[in-house]
């Protein structure tokens, strides 16, 4: 005891500010995750949030990562490291509070439910996640560049790219063009084949209606009133757009639509969806004396047309505006119905495209949510909600507030911030459909009550 006595313990020097990270990680993460927790135009699902704040994080320790190694930058002393990390703590800290009033006030717009504690723990825990499994794989990465070194690994890289661009791509587009096919011509039980002579499809129609595709289909078949005249053609209808656009205005005569005061030629999206919500905005507007006509040419989603095949869209939307513009011109001045055209999305791309090819001949144009720079809209009524990122998305977003002179506000707008905006709308487009009726990229009936009569 008496030695164990004499010995005199001296205290642990253990410098704890040296686990923390280096200041320039600490600003890079605390700076990214402010961005990922900005305000953005929807409502959004933890997971959604968790997985930007999650990469963004990721992308912000891999910056200070290549910077400090780059740059030389030495370690920070210890007391320096801890004010550097408490301000970072409390910078995200406000940047939560503040992005969970701006999602409660999102939601309180759009009569959702506000979101609680259990949002932000999921959020927290999944973009953990995330940036453990993304470091990991940084350090996969880091060590097989190593073991290859730089010319093998970028002879690795050349063959990747090239394979994925002559095979892997092409495979999979093929792929998905098969699925689309396929989805479109899955007969739905649920979606009762219309027996009134006024629809495509119905026994006297001369397109099938096996051949009108699952949005043609649901155009033909939705509402209950059948006084109107709704006329389509699909993809399966005929061989070719030529042929299909023949095929609808055979339609529009044998079905009494050109003997009707209105005539509505709808522009598809691109998977040749036509929205209920507008048609029964046109019967309501013209007390069912309208016919309705479309055509479709894609099976594909309208973002995959809108980036691969706009020249297609386009050029479909011209075809069936020229062609119907032409058959009424042919009819006695005194009995031609008035023609109008709409489009939805990518439908107001085309549309727009056909109308400036013959604007003097249609009575009033409607573009709802037309998407940012592409489309025309003089002359035209336009819907555009100012919580839609559809409306808004460019690139000229990163260095430039959008053109908002046609938004009519429908929720709170966060102000426009450069870069900033252009990551959070562009993670809004993800959910544009998800949001309440009104609100993001969906619309409703006014689509077609708000079209504007002849001049």
């Amino acid at each position: 005891m008496s030695a164990i006595a004499g010995i005199r313990f001296r205290p642990l020097d253990i410098d704890l500010t040296r686990a923390l990270p280096r200041s320039e990680t600490t600003v890079a993460v605390t700076l990214l995750a402010a961005i990922s927790l900005a305000p953005g135009l929807l409502p959004r699902s933890a997971p959604l949030q968790a997985v930007l704040t999650g990469v963004l994080v990721t992308f912000g320790v891999a910056c200070a990562g290549v910077a400090g190694r780059f740059l030389g930058a030495r370690r920070k002393p210890g007391p320096a490291r801890a004010a550097v990390a408490a301000l970072g703590a409390i910078g995200i800290g406000w940047s939560v509070v503040a992005a969970d009033r701006w999602q409660d006030g999102l939601r309180s717009a759009m009569d959702m439910p506000p979101v609680g504690p259990a949002y932000w723990l999921e959020v927290v825990a999944g973009a953990s996640l995330i940036v453990a499994v993304l470091y990991g794989c940084s350090v996969a990465v880091a060590w097989f560049v190593r073991r290859l070194g730089p010319l093998r690994c970028a002879a690795v890289l050349v063959v990747a790219g090239l394979a994925a661009w002559f095979v892997a791509i092409p495979a999979v587009v093929d792929s998905r063009q098969a699925a689309y096919r396929t989805s479109s011509a899955l007969l739905d039980s649920a979606v009762v084949q219309p027996l009134s002579s006024n629809r495509s499809g119905s026994p006297r129609s001369f397109a099938a209606w096996e051949t009108l595709g699952a949005e043609g289909r649901k155009f033909v078949a939705s509402g209950s009133d059948v006084a109107s005249v709704r006329v389509y053609a699909g993809i399966d209808s005929a061989p070719d757009l030529n042929s299909r656009v023949a095929l609808a205005i055979r339609e529009l005569e044998r079905s009494g639509g050109l003997l009707r005061s209105n005539v509505v030629v709808a522009i598809p999206t691109g998977s040749g969806w036509i929205d209920s919500n507008a048609v029964t905005g046109f019967e309501r507007r013209f007390a069912d004396d309208v016919a309705v006509v479309g055509v479709q040419y894609s099976y594909a989603p309208s973002w995959a047309t809108f980036l691969f095949g706009r020249a297609e869209s386009e050029a479909a939307a011209q075809a069936l505006y020229t062609a119907v513009a032409a058959r009424i011109a042919a009819i006695p001045a005194d009995q031609r119905p008035k023609l109008y055209i709409y489009g939805q999305s990518l439908g107001s791309v085309g549309g727009a495209a056909a109308l400036h090819a013959r604007a003097g001949e249609t009575c009033g144009a409607l573009w709802a949510g037309p998407p940012a720079g592409s489309v025309d809209t003089t002359g035209a009524t336009v819907l555009a909600n100012s919580s839609d990122p559809v409306v808004r998305w460019s690139p000229s977003l990163l260095f430039e507030p959008p053109a908002l002179d046609h938004v009519r506000v429908d929720a709170p707008a966060p102000q426009w911030l450069p870069v900033v905006s252009f990551v959070q709308t562009t993670v809004d487009l993800l959910g544009a459909l998800d949001a309440p009726a009104g609100h993001g990229h969906r619309y409703g009936t006014d689509q077609g009550t708000a079209l504007t009569g002849c001049a």
